[in-house]
């Protein structure tokens, strides 16, 4: 049986020698370099919804052309 998510879990890990904070909450998920307060911020509902997979996919594309 799993555990009900019903409060925010934070971990830390690195990520090419800089550490984050990852935070998990029934929200969703944050990703923020240690030490500041601003980060990515993705909700349960956006991943569902496949709606951060096309933002990745929008930031690649206009990444590659350079804009």
């Amino acid at each position: 049986m799993a555990t009900k998510l019903d409060k925010t879990l934070k971990r830390e890990i690195e990520i090419e020698g800089k550490a984050y904070m990852v935070a998990i909450s029934p929200e969703g998920v944050k990703l923020t370099q240690k030490g500041f307060r601003k980060g990515q911020e993705l909700t349960w509902q956006s991943i569902v919804s496949g709606e951060s997979e096309m933002r990745q996919q929008l930031g690649a594309s206009v990444d590659s052309t350079g804009e």
